[in-house]
C-alpha cells in the first residue's frame, strides 16, 4: 500500500472620501523577490497612516519614476479597487563583487524581469489579492512603436518576461492589460539591493520548512525547521528553483510564502508605530524603487490611513491557473500555457473586487507538516488510569483534522508516562507529521504495523498542537491566505 501524502465593472468605483486621485498612469509586474518588497510598499508604506503625513513628506523623493502608461489607447474599464503591476528586476550590478560570490549572482546582469505580480487592493482597502503571473508565461506583445527607435513592431508572440526586455515599463504593461482585461493603476518595479536591505532593515523574516531545501544554483542550504533569515539568505529563497519538481510553480509558493512572512513580520513588530523604524525601512526600500509619476506621498499617506489593521489575514496569494508547463512554440521554446477559462473567472473577480480565497471560519494557527492530517489514520488507545483520556486524545486529534477511528481502547499497561507513537517504517513521513500536533511523544518504528498509526497516550499529554498540510492553497483559484503560511 502507497504512503497515504501528497510527494469589469462597467462603471468606475466611487473612491472613498479623500482617496488618491487616479491618474493616467499604471504600474507593471516585476518578479517574484521584487514582487514582495513591492507589496511590502503597499502594506508597510502605504500603511504609514498610523504615524501621520508628515514623516511621508519628502519620502518620495528617492523614488526613480517612469511613464509606462504614455499615449496608452484601447485600455480596459476600470473595475473597483485599485490594481498595482509589481516587476522585480535583477539589479546585480548594485550589488558588491562578495554579495555576487556569496548568493551566487554571477554573470553580468540581464536587465529583465524575473517574477511579475498583480496586487489587486479592495476598494475598502481591507483587502490584498496577489496574483503570480509565471515569467514563462506565453504571452503575446501588441503591436508597438518603439520609444527610442521608432520601429514599428506588429504583435507577436513571446515569454511574458520578454515584454519588458522589448519595450520596458510601457510595453509590459500593455501586456498585461492585453492578457488579464485589468486596468493596472500604478506601476512598481524593485531590484535586488532593495530586496536585500529592506529585508535587513526590519531585522530579517521568519520562514518555516518542513523538508531541508537545498539549491546549489542559488546557494540555499536549509534544514527543515524554522529560520530567520537576512537579506540576502531571503534573497536565496526567492529566487531558487531547484530544489524540487516544481520549478518556476514551486518557487512562486515560496515567493508568496516570503511575502506573507515578511508582512507579519513588519505589521507584529511596532514597524509602522515607530517612526524612527519606519522611515528607515521606507527610505531603504523607495531608495531602490522605480514608480510611476502618479504614486507619491499623498497616495501613500490616504491609502495608509486606510490600511492600518492590515494583517497577514487580509492578504490572498494565488497563481494564474496554467494547463501545460511546458508548452512548445516555435522560435520561443517551452512556454506555461495559461487555463483560459479559469484565468478568465480569476481576473473578473478582481475586476469586480470579490475575494477570491473561500470563506473559512477562523481557526488557531497551526504548524506547518509534510503530509496532511486528513490522510493520515489514527487509533487512540488510553495508557494511563486516567478515565476518559484515549477520547479527549482521539477527539483532539480529530478536530485538527486527524482521519481518526473514533474508537479508542485502553492500552495493555496503564502507567504509561510518555505518550507514544507507533508506526510502520513506510509511513515514516506520517508518522513524523502526526508528532508535530503531539509535542514531546516518542515515535516508535514496528515493522508490519500497516498504515493506521497508534498513539498510546501517557500521563504527559498536555493536548494536540493543530497542523496543517505544508501546500494549504485551496478553493477554486487555488488561493492560500497569508495567516495559512506564516510560521506558527
Amino acid at each position: 500500500m502507497p504512503q497515504p501524502h501528497r510527494s469589469p465593472g462597467s462603471r468606475p468605483p466611487r473612491p472613498p472620501r479623500n482617496a488618491p486621485r487616479r491618474g493616467p498612469h499604471r504600474r507593471r509586474d516585476r518578479p517574484r523577490w521584487g514582487v514582495r518588497v513591492a507589496t511590502t510598499l503597499s502594506v508597510v508604506v502605504l500603511g504609514s497612516g498610523a504615524i501621520g503625513h508628515a514623516l511621508m513628506t519628502g519620502l518620495d523623493t528617492g523614488i526613480d519614476r517612469v511613464d509606462p502608461f504614455r499615449d496608452m489607447k484601447n485600455r480596459p474599464e476600470a473595475g473597483h479597487g485599485m490594481n498595482v503591476l509589481l516587476v522585480g528586476t535583477d539589479g546585480r550590478d548594485k550589488i558588491t563583487q562578495e554579495e555576487k560570490q556569496k548568493y551566487r549572482l554571477g554573470g553580468a546582469p540581464c536587465h529583465c524581469t524575473d517574477t511579475l505580480m498583480l496586487v489587486h487592493i479592495s476598494e475598502n482597502r481591507e483587502r490584498a489579492s496577489i496574483v503570480s503571473l509565471p515569467r514563462d508565461s506565453y504571452a503575446e506583445v501588441p503591436a508597438h512603436t518603439d520609444q527610442n527607435t521608432g520601429e514599428r513592431h506588429e504583435a507577436h508572440p513571446v515569454k511574458l518576461n520578454a515584454a519588458y526586455a522589448e519595450g520596458g515599463p510601457h510595453l509590459t504593461v500593455r501586456t498585461v492589460e492585453h492578457m488579464t482585461k485589468v486596468k493596472i493603476d500604478h506601476y512598481l518595479e524593485v531590484d535586488f539591493t532593495s530586496f536585500m536591505k529592506t529585508v535587513d532593515a526590519v531585522g530579517g523574516v521568519k520562514i518555516c520548512t518542513v523538508r531541508p531545501m537545498n539549491d546549489s544554483y542559488t546557494g540555499l542550504s536549509l534544514p527543515a525547521g524554522s529560520h530567520q533569515l537576512t537579506g540576502g539568505q531571503a534573497l536565496q529563497y526567492v529566487r531558487s528553483r531547484h530544489i524540487d519538481g516544481a520549478s518556476d510553480l514551486g518557487r512562486m509558493q515560496r515567493q508568496q510564502r516570503f511575502l506573507a512572512a515578511l508582512i507579519s513580520r513588519v505589521t507584529g513588530t511596532g514597524v509602522m508605530l515607530n517612526p524612527v523604524k519606519f522611515r528607515q525601512v521606507s527610505a531603504t526600500l523607495l531608495g531602490s524603487v522605480r514608480a510611476d509619476r502618479g504614486f507619491g506621498t499623498q497616495e501613500m499617506f490616504t491609502l495608509g490611513q486606510a490600511m492600518r489593521g492590515f494583517t497577514p489575514a487580509s492578504s490572498e496569494f494565488t497563481s494564474v491557473p496554467v494547463v501545460d508547463v511546458s508548452h512548445p512554440v516555435k522560435g520561443i521554446g517551452s512556454t506555461v500555457k495559461w487555463d483560459e477559462p479559469k484565468a478568465t473567472k480569476l481576473f473578473s473577480a478582481l475586476r469586480d473586487d470579490r475575494p477570491l480565497a473561500p470563506y473559512r471560519p477562523k481557526r488557531q494557527r497551526a504548524a506547518p507538516v509534510d503530509v496532511a492530517p486528513q490522510q493520515i489514520r489514527v487509533h487512540v488507545e488510553n495508557g494511563t488510569a486516567i478515565d476518559g483520556l484515549g477520547g479527549r486524545v482521539d477527539k483532539a486529534l480529530k478536530a485538527t483534522g486527524f482521519n481518526t477511528t473514533g474508537s479508542p481502547g485502553n492500552a495493555a499497561s496503564r502507567d504509561v508516562r510518555r505518550t507514544v507513537v507507533s508506526y510502520d517504517p513506510r509511513w515514516n513521513r506520517s508518522a513524523q507529521s502526526l508528532a508535530v500536533a503531539l509535542p514531546g511523544a516518542e515515535l516508535r518504528a514496528v515493522k508490519g504495523q500497516g498504515p493506521t498509526l497508534r498513539v498510546t497516550a501517557g500521563t504527559d499529554f498536555k493536548g494536540v498542537t493543530p497542523v496543517r498540510a505544508e501546500d494549504p492553497y485551496q478553493g477554486e483559484f487555488g488561493v492560500v491566505t497569508g495567516d495559512q503560511v506564516v510560521c506558527p
